[in-house]
Protein backbone atom coordinates (compact mmCIF):
# COMPACT_ATOMS: atom_id res chain seq x y z
CA UNK A 1 0.00 0.00 0.00
CA UNK A 2 1.50 3.32 -1.11
CA UNK A 3 -0.02 6.45 0.38
CA UNK A 4 1.30 9.94 1.09
CA UNK A 5 1.35 9.63 4.87
CA UNK A 6 3.24 12.89 5.44
CA UNK A 7 0.69 14.88 3.46
CA UNK A 8 -2.15 12.99 5.11
CA UNK A 9 -0.88 13.69 8.63
CA UNK A 10 -0.54 17.38 7.77
CA UNK A 11 -4.10 17.66 6.48
CA UNK A 12 -5.55 15.74 9.42
CA UNK A 13 -3.69 17.81 12.02
CA UNK A 14 -4.88 21.04 10.43
CA UNK A 15 -8.44 19.71 10.44
CA UNK A 16 -8.21 18.93 14.17
CA UNK A 17 -6.46 22.15 15.19
CA UNK A 18 -9.02 24.42 13.50
CA UNK A 19 -11.75 24.87 16.19
CA UNK A 20 -15.16 23.45 15.39
CA UNK A 21 -18.11 21.82 17.18
CA UNK A 22 -16.03 18.85 18.35
CA UNK A 23 -13.42 21.21 19.81
CA UNK A 24 -16.02 23.09 21.83
CA UNK A 25 -17.68 19.91 23.12
CA UNK A 26 -14.40 18.32 24.21
CA UNK A 27 -13.02 21.48 25.84
CA UNK A 28 -16.26 22.27 27.70
CA UNK A 29 -16.53 18.66 28.90
CA UNK A 30 -12.88 18.54 30.02
CA UNK A 31 -13.27 21.82 31.90
CA UNK A 32 -16.08 20.20 33.90
CA UNK A 33 -14.15 16.97 34.54
CA UNK A 34 -11.26 15.17 32.78
CA UNK A 35 -13.25 11.92 32.61
CA UNK A 36 -16.10 13.72 30.87
CA UNK A 37 -13.63 15.31 28.45
CA UNK A 38 -12.10 11.95 27.56
CA UNK A 39 -15.58 10.49 27.11
CA UNK A 40 -16.52 13.36 24.77
CA UNK A 41 -13.31 12.78 22.80
CA UNK A 42 -14.02 9.06 22.45
CA UNK A 43 -17.60 9.87 21.48
CA UNK A 44 -16.41 12.25 18.75
CA UNK A 45 -14.01 9.67 17.38
CA UNK A 46 -16.72 7.00 17.48
CA UNK A 47 -18.87 9.30 15.37
CA UNK A 48 -15.90 9.64 13.01
CA UNK A 49 -15.82 5.84 12.72
CA UNK A 50 -19.42 5.94 11.49
CA UNK A 51 -18.41 8.37 8.73
CA UNK A 52 -15.42 6.18 7.88
CA UNK A 53 -17.59 3.08 7.50
CA UNK A 54 -20.12 5.03 5.46
CA UNK A 55 -17.40 6.34 3.15
CA UNK A 56 -15.88 2.90 2.70
CA UNK A 57 -19.28 1.41 1.88
CA UNK A 58 -20.26 4.26 -0.41
CA UNK A 59 -23.07 5.59 1.76
CA UNK A 60 -21.46 9.03 2.09
CA UNK A 61 -21.40 9.31 -1.70
CA UNK A 62 -25.13 8.67 -1.79
CA UNK A 63 -25.73 11.29 0.91
CA UNK A 64 -23.50 13.83 -0.82
CA UNK A 65 -25.33 13.38 -4.13
CA UNK A 66 -28.76 13.57 -2.52
CA UNK A 67 -29.57 17.16 -1.51
CA UNK A 68 -32.47 15.96 0.65
CA UNK A 69 -30.30 13.58 2.68
CA UNK A 70 -27.50 16.11 3.04
CA UNK A 71 -29.85 18.90 4.10
CA UNK A 72 -31.56 16.63 6.63
CA UNK A 73 -28.24 15.68 8.24
CA UNK A 74 -27.11 19.30 8.20
CA UNK A 75 -30.27 20.58 9.86
CA UNK A 76 -30.21 17.82 12.49
CA UNK A 77 -26.61 18.68 13.34
CA UNK A 78 -27.39 22.40 13.45
CA UNK A 79 -30.40 21.83 15.69
CA UNK A 80 -28.33 19.75 18.11
CA UNK A 81 -25.60 22.41 18.33
CA UNK A 82 -28.18 25.12 18.94
CA UNK A 83 -29.76 22.93 21.63
CA UNK A 84 -26.40 22.56 23.39
CA UNK A 85 -25.83 26.31 23.16
CA UNK A 86 -29.26 27.27 24.48
CA UNK A 87 -28.86 24.81 27.36
CA UNK A 88 -25.48 26.32 28.28
CA UNK A 89 -26.80 29.89 28.15
CA UNK A 90 -29.84 29.01 30.26
CA UNK A 91 -27.66 27.18 32.78
CA UNK A 92 -25.44 30.25 33.09
CA UNK A 93 -28.43 32.51 33.68
CA UNK A 94 -29.94 30.17 36.26
CA UNK A 95 -26.63 30.04 38.14
CA UNK A 96 -26.43 33.84 38.06
CA UNK A 97 -29.94 34.15 39.50
CA UNK A 98 -29.07 31.68 42.27
CA UNK A 99 -25.97 33.69 43.18
CA UNK A 100 -28.01 36.90 43.32
CA UNK A 101 -30.63 35.21 45.48
CA UNK A 102 -27.90 33.88 47.78
CA UNK A 103 -26.44 37.34 48.25
CA UNK A 104 -29.86 38.75 49.03
CA UNK A 105 -30.51 36.09 51.67
CA UNK A 106 -27.08 36.45 53.30
CA UNK A 107 -27.20 40.23 53.34
CA UNK A 108 -24.71 40.78 50.53
CA UNK A 109 -22.13 38.15 51.55
CA UNK A 110 -20.50 36.82 48.39
CA UNK A 111 -20.85 33.09 47.85
CA UNK A 112 -17.53 31.77 46.52
CA UNK A 113 -18.40 28.12 46.70
CA UNK A 114 -18.63 26.41 43.31
CA UNK A 115 -21.88 24.64 42.48
CA UNK A 116 -21.66 20.87 42.37
CA UNK A 117 -22.57 20.78 38.71
CA UNK A 118 -19.90 23.32 37.84
CA UNK A 119 -17.06 21.15 39.07
CA UNK A 120 -18.41 18.01 37.44
CA UNK A 121 -18.38 15.94 40.62
CA UNK A 122 -21.55 14.02 39.87
CA UNK A 123 -21.80 10.24 39.36
CA UNK A 124 -18.96 8.95 37.17
CA UNK A 125 -21.21 6.78 34.99
CA UNK A 126 -23.64 9.58 34.18
CA UNK A 127 -20.80 12.03 33.58
CA UNK A 128 -19.13 9.61 31.14
CA UNK A 129 -22.35 8.79 29.26
CA UNK A 130 -23.28 12.43 28.92
CA UNK A 131 -19.86 13.41 27.56
CA UNK A 132 -19.71 10.46 25.17
CA UNK A 133 -23.22 11.12 23.84
CA UNK A 134 -22.53 14.80 23.20
CA UNK A 135 -19.26 14.04 21.41
CA UNK A 136 -20.80 11.25 19.33
CA UNK A 137 -23.91 13.16 18.23
CA UNK A 138 -21.97 16.34 17.48
CA UNK A 139 -19.67 14.44 15.14
CA UNK A 140 -22.07 11.97 13.54
CA UNK A 141 -24.55 14.75 12.72
CA UNK A 142 -21.85 16.90 11.13
CA UNK A 143 -22.08 16.49 7.33
CA UNK A 144 -18.67 18.15 6.95
CA UNK A 145 -17.10 15.14 8.68
CA UNK A 146 -18.75 12.85 6.13
CA UNK A 147 -17.57 15.04 3.26
CA UNK A 148 -14.03 14.99 4.69
CA UNK A 149 -13.89 11.23 4.28
CA UNK A 150 -15.58 11.44 0.91
CA UNK A 151 -13.50 14.22 -0.64
CA UNK A 152 -10.17 14.39 1.25
CA UNK A 153 -9.29 10.75 1.92
CA UNK A 154 -9.53 9.69 -1.74
CA UNK A 155 -6.78 12.20 -2.54
CA UNK A 156 -4.37 9.96 -0.61
CA UNK A 157 -5.62 6.63 -1.96
CA UNK A 158 -3.22 4.75 -4.24
CA UNK A 159 -4.96 3.76 -7.47
CA UNK A 160 -3.32 0.35 -7.69
CA UNK A 161 -4.74 -1.03 -4.43
CA UNK A 162 -8.10 -1.73 -2.84
CA UNK A 163 -9.88 1.59 -2.34
CA UNK A 164 -12.02 0.27 0.51
CA UNK A 165 -9.03 -1.15 2.37
CA UNK A 166 -7.03 2.05 1.97
CA UNK A 167 -9.95 4.21 3.17
CA UNK A 168 -10.19 1.99 6.26
CA UNK A 169 -6.44 2.30 6.82
CA UNK A 170 -6.44 6.09 6.49
CA UNK A 171 -9.65 6.38 8.49
CA UNK A 172 -8.20 4.39 11.39
CA UNK A 173 -5.08 6.58 11.33
CA UNK A 174 -7.34 9.65 11.41
CA UNK A 175 -9.22 8.30 14.43
CA UNK A 176 -6.01 7.41 16.30
CA UNK A 177 -4.48 10.83 15.60
CA UNK A 178 -7.70 12.40 16.87
CA UNK A 179 -7.70 10.37 20.08
CA UNK A 180 -4.12 11.44 20.83
CA UNK A 181 -4.89 15.09 20.03
CA UNK A 182 -8.13 15.22 22.03
CA UNK A 183 -6.59 13.52 25.07
CA UNK A 184 -3.72 16.05 25.04
CA UNK A 185 -6.29 18.85 24.75
CA UNK A 186 -8.27 17.35 27.65
CA UNK A 187 -5.17 17.42 29.85
CA UNK A 188 -4.73 21.13 29.10
CA UNK A 189 -8.41 22.06 29.35
CA UNK A 190 -8.84 20.20 32.63
CA UNK A 191 -6.59 22.81 34.23
CA UNK A 192 -9.39 25.31 33.68
CA UNK A 193 -11.37 23.62 36.43
CA UNK A 194 -9.72 25.80 39.06
CA UNK A 195 -10.89 28.89 37.21
CA UNK A 196 -14.36 27.41 36.67
CA UNK A 197 -14.69 27.05 40.42
CA UNK A 198 -15.12 30.83 40.42
CA UNK A 199 -18.80 31.60 39.76
CA UNK A 200 -18.18 34.73 37.69
CA UNK A 201 -15.69 32.98 35.41
CA UNK A 202 -18.02 30.01 35.11
CA UNK A 203 -20.82 32.35 34.08
CA UNK A 204 -18.75 33.97 31.34
CA UNK A 205 -17.47 30.57 30.16
CA UNK A 206 -20.98 29.10 29.84
CA UNK A 207 -22.29 32.19 28.05
CA UNK A 208 -19.35 32.34 25.64
CA UNK A 209 -19.36 28.66 24.69
CA UNK A 210 -23.15 28.60 24.60
CA UNK A 211 -23.34 31.46 22.12
CA UNK A 212 -20.53 29.91 20.09
CA UNK A 213 -22.55 26.70 19.80
CA UNK A 214 -25.61 28.68 18.75
CA UNK A 215 -23.58 30.67 16.21
CA UNK A 216 -22.00 27.56 14.69
CA UNK A 217 -25.40 25.85 14.55
CA UNK A 218 -27.03 28.81 12.81
CA UNK A 219 -24.09 29.07 10.40
CA UNK A 220 -24.30 25.37 9.58
CA UNK A 221 -28.04 25.61 8.94
CA UNK A 222 -27.65 28.70 6.78
CA UNK A 223 -24.73 27.37 4.72
CA UNK A 224 -25.59 26.36 1.21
Amino acid sequence: MSVDLVGFFGVVLVAYVVPGPDFLVVVRSAAEHPARGRAAALGAQSGLCVHMLAAALGLSLIAARSPVVYEAIKLLGAAYLIYLGVRAVLAARRAARRRLAGRDVTGGVKDTAAPRAATGDGPVGGRWRSGFTQGFLTNVLNPKAALFFLSILPQFVYGGGSTTRQIFFLGILDVLIGVAYWFALVAVAARLRALLARPKFRHRWELTTGWLFIGIGIGLAAAS
